[in-house]
């Protein structure tokens, strides 16, 4: 492979979907031959500090293509003799390529996530996205939904590539135990409801809340596991304490990357019923957390937004529902925690779907040849 700069805003110790869909991803190319570009975040030199390769912080959230950012990156490709390029989310980063290129790249690969098909439905953004497709040697997408929504605005002559995030079956396993997260929280042999996502409104948390209620009608001993931070976590918690949920609603706060398995494994079932915002501007690329709930065993409840559907089998690893309809998320829910082997059942064979079908090796192996081109 080429010798490859990694340009990106998400990486850990960031947290979310996108930051670890590029750090597995770089975890698993050769260490000698990466060098990545984010931005800074609380505790990031000590995270630095255990990786084999390169990473140099941008001083400020998030990196936009200023021509100080730009020259600076350039600077850093000639320094570290790199011939590649990955932007880990091509918008707006990757309309530095010209530049990059004039630097030195031979190759240059952008992945897509959730808010590029955003991008694709606005004039300006859609001409920007226009142009990266145009500009780098492939531009990748995450599901059959993001490619039709960015090949739409796409370049004649662009070579879209699949890039999905995947799992880590030998991380996310139902042979790791929850018992301790459920002593910390005090949630005992109660059945649990686990929701693993940043805290912001596609990902409808607040939809769980709002019908826990009607969960709790007929299955009064429910608790709803609340995982991770975010800015729509006041709201949240007030939410929850307004309806009287403060025994059944629980809030982790942000939460270590290594201590999100034992989060799962908490869980007798997970839930997110995310949802596409403003007018599609706001959608679920794929969601990393459901096949992560689906290694761990878990049978998954995901709502119908972008992507997100690809990652459950409908029926059969869980269930894909609207995300506006309390009535049918409730109903599921409380039909999975009270027949146990059905809900066990979705759990085992989402677990030899993430296996067989999710491995990071795969997707970090196309990017590699992509990149070695």
């Amino acid at each position: 492979m080429r010798r490859t700069l990694v340009i990106t805003n998400d990486f850990p110790p960031r947290p979310g979907g996108i930051q670890q869909f590029v750090h597995q991803i770089v975890e698993r190319l050769p260490a000698q031959d990466v060098v990545v570009l984010t931005s800074r975040h609380e505790g990031d030199e000590s995270f630095d500090a255990t990786l084999p390769y390169r990473v140099v912080r941008h001083p400020h959230y998030p990196m936009i293509p200023t021509p100080a950012v730009t020259r600076r990156a350039a600077a850093l490709l000639r320094e570290e003799s790199c011939e590649a390029v990955w932007f880990g989310a091509a918008a707006p980063l990757a309309l530095m390529t010209p530049s990059l290129r004039r630097a030195g790249a031979v190759r240059v690969v952008a992945s897509t996530h959730g808010h590029e098909i955003g991008w694709a439905k606005l004039p300006g953004a859609a001409s920007a996205l226009r142009r990266i497709s145009g500009r780098v040697d492939v531009l990748t997408y995450l599901t059959d939904h993001s490619r039709v929504a960015v090949g739409k605005v796409a370049a004649p002559g662009a070579r879209l590539e699949q890039l999905s995030p995947g799992v880590d079956p030998e991380v996310f396993t139902p042979a790791v135990s929850g018992l301790a997260v459920r002593e910390r929280y005090g949630l005992g042999s109660r059945p649990v409801v686990v929701c693993v996502s940043r805290l912001v409104r596609r990902k409808g948390q607040d939809t769980l809340i709002a019908l826990w209620p009607r969960v709790l009608e007929q299955a009064p001993d429910a608790a709803l596991l609340i995982v991770s931070g975010g800015p729509y976590s006041a709201r949240l918690e007030a939410m929850a304490g307004a309806r009287g949920l403060d025994k059944s609603v629980f809030f982790t706060g942000q939460v270590d990357w290594d201590e999100l398995p034992q989060h799962y494994a908490a869980g007798d079932l997970f839930a997110m019923p995310c949802r596409t915002r403003r007018g599609g501007l706001d959608v679920e690329g794929l969601g990393i957390v459901f096949l992560e709930a689906s290694a761990s065993g878990l049978p998954v409840i995901a709502g119908r937004s972008g992507g997100a559907p690809d990652a459950v089998l409908d029926r059969r690893t869980g269930y894909v529902v609207d995300p506006r309809n309390h009535e049918e998320i409730a109903g599921r829910i409380v039909e999975l925690l009270l027949d146990k082997v059905s809900a066990r059942t979705m759990g085992v064979v989402g677990r030899a779907w993430a296996e067989r079908e999710w491995g990071w090796d795969a997707m970090a192996g196309r990017l590699h040849r992509w990149l070695s081109e």
